[in-house]
């Protein structure tokens, strides 16, 4: 059909005609026979459709049916939608729907929820009848199927990863599980106890291979640990066993000295083993000393094999899991007990120690075939790494040895002065130091001088300069740990003494001074040690071997332990002197006696400081310290006798006499200062000047004394000599003091008025 329906050309109609130019206009009889020719094609396309339609008639007759149905079903639908139209138009049936379709979405809701919870209850019924199942299998003795019926659940229960928002009854199940567990464990520990015991009578360790607990009877050993291995508390049930193997025969066997023997016995029944015996013997000799610990180890491998053998019945898991359990505690006990007594004492036997390494480390790889020990695992092999690092245990010890002599001897030192050491002072060399015999008398490194110190300090740099001593001759590792062991015992002085005397530090006694001395001669030592060892040191640690950072830390713990026995001294001082009541009315026998009195106390204070310090402190520091006290009495008394507004002449004798006694007092000390000069040429201060140039306020006071009952003439003639003020006398003081002791005149006007304009 289709060439019936292709384009006709009309320039193929006319044929001949030339139709080359679109623009040529066609004629009459061109037209024609385009007309002819159209119907003569017209009428065989006709015939060719007709031909077509009647070879396809049922074709079509088919096609022409199939639309009638299809016209006749469009029909009945849109009588049925118009139906529905009229029913909706009519009642909301939507609202009926909605109503309908969620009553089916509960309805299934509830349906599902419904086998949901089916299906829990049937799972919650099943674990209830594993779990009571397991345990009517305890109870019939069949361990292994109950052992694993429990690890089983452990996963089903999801025992240790619960989560939020779940049912109820899954915590009662787990409840009821950790309940079985429990009861399991100590089923199990039962077994345990009953399998491995020690007789003390005998000194015998027995394990029963047929076991009875509550009335259950001839359980096998081997079955109880199969068991206990699956149900994950082989540890947890040998606890208890591998406690007693250790406490009766493995600490007896590594026992340094007298260690225990072992026999082992195995009593056969009928039915094979029923008994396996190890007998704890005491050894025949007392004396025994196995330095090289062949013997040891052997033992401890002695026991381990029987542990290998009639309780982990040689399965290697099982026997790994008792070497977890027990050989941190075992490696402990052969390190105590054992190795760490055979740790050379000297530095020469270290060689002689290599055996002590050798058969350790045989005796662990014996372990680790046994599979005692893990053949991974680096940290069990504890005993080769303790005797291979055997230097750093002795410089271990060594250095716990210098540090424990060090803090006994300054924990029981009593800071006593030697009963040779009076208190009228040593003798003294030609040169002008002090002889004495006593080791507590020191020569300064860095001074000419020499002082006393107490038995703590000179014991403790014995101990330092014999240590110092050992560093020289020891390995680098060793020489490390002794120049740590000096920092730190020197150090331990600093923690321990000022906590021990810290109430005899508040006092007035020699206690301060010793300790004084202690920290002055540790800084001055400390200074010294490099230069005196340094050179002999092991090369690796001559660049990082510090003392003299410590020396500062002494020296200025000593100056504040005497500014602070200074300062005690002083304020008693002036407690004293207030006293005295400021020296007012003198004149009147009470007020007299009342600062009589005060001069007594405080020439008394005066003169025991005098007793304390001149024997112990190096002359320097006695003259030096010596002078700042009566400074300050002396500066005191003369403020507050200047400070009098109206003396009379009475009063005024009074007052002198009070000077003159108390000068008298103390002559034996201001001697002492003296000779201390005399005999320290060579000190650090300059010695050349008076002692009135090193306690100003004594020229002033012996001055005071004179002015006292001096006429008002002579007083002027002295201030405008220039005498007075270089006595440290100020204008002030002089015009206050004369118009205190002179009444008004002219005399008085006058002389004050020549103090005021005299050019000095």
């Amino acid at each position: 059909m289709d060439p019936l329906f292709d384009r006709i050309n009309v320039r193929d109609l006319l044929s001949g005609h030339d139709l080359s130019d679109p623009s040529t206009p066609l004629s009459t009889p061109d037209l024609r026979l385009i007309i002819s020719r159209l119907e003569s094609h017209s009428l065989h396309i006709k015939s060719k459709v007709r031909s077509y339609l009647l070879s396809h008639r049922e074709d079509f007759a088919s096609l022409f049916s199939q639309c009638n149905d299809a016209v006749f079903k469009t029909s009945e639908i849109s009588d049925n939608v118009s139906g529905i139209l009229s029913l909706i138009s009519d009642r909301p049936i939507d609202v009926e729907i909605r109503k309908l379709v969620d009553e089916i979405g509960r309805t299934t809701k509830e349906a599902r929820e419904k086998r949901e919870m089916l299906g829990l209850l049937k799972i919650i019924v099943g674990i209830c009848e594993r779990l009571e199942g397991a345990r009517s299998a305890f109870s019939d003795g069949r361990l292994r199927f109950a052992a694993e019926e429990v690890k089983e659940l452990k996963k089903a229960l999801r025992i240790g990863d619960e989560e939020e928002g779940e049912p109820i009854v899954y915590g009662l199940l787990r409840k009821q599980w950790a309940d079985l567990f429990d009861e399991m464990q100590d089923l199990f520990s039962k077994f345990m106890e009953n399998a491995v015991r020690f007789e003390q009578d005998s000194r015998t360790i027995r394990v029963k291979y047929k076991l009875c607990v509550d009335k259950m009877d001839g359980i096998e050993l081997h079955t109880v640990m199969e068991a206990m291995d699956v149900a994950g508390i082989l540890d947890y049930s040998l606890a208890k066993a591998a406690d007693l193997i250790i406490k009766h025969a493995i600490t007896p066997a590594v026992s340094y000295g007298s260690p225990a023997m072992f026999a082992e016995d195995v009593n056969q029944g009928s039915e094979g083993i029923s008994e396996a015996v190890l007998k704890i013997l005491p050894s025949q000799d007392c004396k025994i000393v196995d330095v090289d610990g062949d013997a040891i180890y052997a033992r401890v491998i002695q026991v381990i094999k029987f542990i290998f053998k009639h309780i982990c019945f040689e399965n290697g898991s099982w026997i790994r899991s008792f070497g977890r359990l027990t050989w941190p505690r075992i490696s402990d006990i052969i390190i105590s007990k054992f190795l760490s007594k055979v740790v050379p004492e000297d530095a020469s036997k270290l060689v002689d120690f290599q055996n002590i390494v050798k058969c350790t480390s045989e005796f662990e790889f014996s372990l680790k075939e046994m599979m005692f020990l893990s053949a991974s695992d680096g940290k069990d092999y504890r005993l080769s790494s303790f005797s291979e690092n055997v230097e750093v245990h002795f410089a271990f010890r060594k250095k716990t040895e210098v540090l424990g002599k060090a803090r006994n001897l300054l924990l029981q030192c009593d800071f006593s002065v030697p009963q040779d050491y009076t208190s009228k002072g040593p003798l003294l060399k030609n040169d002008g130091m002090a002889i004495n015999s006593s080791n507590q008398v020191v020569d300064l490194i860095f001074s000419s001088e020499r002082c006393v110190v107490s038995k703590a300090a000179s014991q403790l740099m014995e101990l330092v300069h014999q240590t110092l001593q050992d560093v020289c001759l020891s390995s680098a590792r060793v020489a490390w740990e002794f120049y740590h062991a000096v920092r730190d015992a020197i150090l331990l002085y600093e923690a321990v003494i000022p906590v021990k005397l810290e109430r005899q530090l508040d006092g007035i006694n020699q206690v301060a001074i010793l300790m004084y001395n202690d920290c002055l001669f540790l800084s001055q030592e400390i200074l010294g040690l490099a230069f005196e060892y340094r050179t002999d040191f092991p090369d690796s640690i001559k660049e990082h071997a510090v003392f003299a950072d410590m020396a500062p830390r002494f020296h200025l713990m000593a100056e504040e332990i005497l500014q602070r026995q200074i300062q005690i001294i002083i304020f008693n001082l002036r407690e004293v002197i207030d006293g005295a009541d400021g020296f007012q009315n003198t004149h009147q026998m009470q007020q007299f006696e009342s600062a009589k009195f005060s001069i007594d106390q405080a020439v008394f204070i005066l003169e025991k400081v005098h007793i304390i310090w001149e024997p112990l402190l190096r002359p320097s520091t006695y003259k030096r310290s010596m002078c700042m006290v009566l400074e300050s009495v002396f500066s005191r008394i003369t403020k507050d006798i200047l400070l009098l507004d109206d003396l009379a002449a009475e009063e005024t004798l009074q007052l002198q006499r009070l000077i003159h006694m108390m000068l008298d007092n103390l002559s034996s000390l201001l001697k002492s200062l003296i000779s201390a000069f005399d005999s320290n040429e060579k000190s650090e201060e300059d010695t050349s000047r008076p002692i009135d140039d090193l306690i100003p306020s004594l020229r002033k006071i012996r001055k005071l004394g004179e002015l006292l009952d001096m006429p008002l003439k002579s007083i002027t003639s002295a201030w405008e000599s220039g005498e007075l003020m270089s006595c440290g006398f100020t204008i002030l003081e002089l015009k206050d003091f004369i118009r205190a002791i002179f009444a008004d005149s002219t005399l008085r006007k006058e002389c004050i008025w020549r103090i005021e304009n005299v050019t000095l």
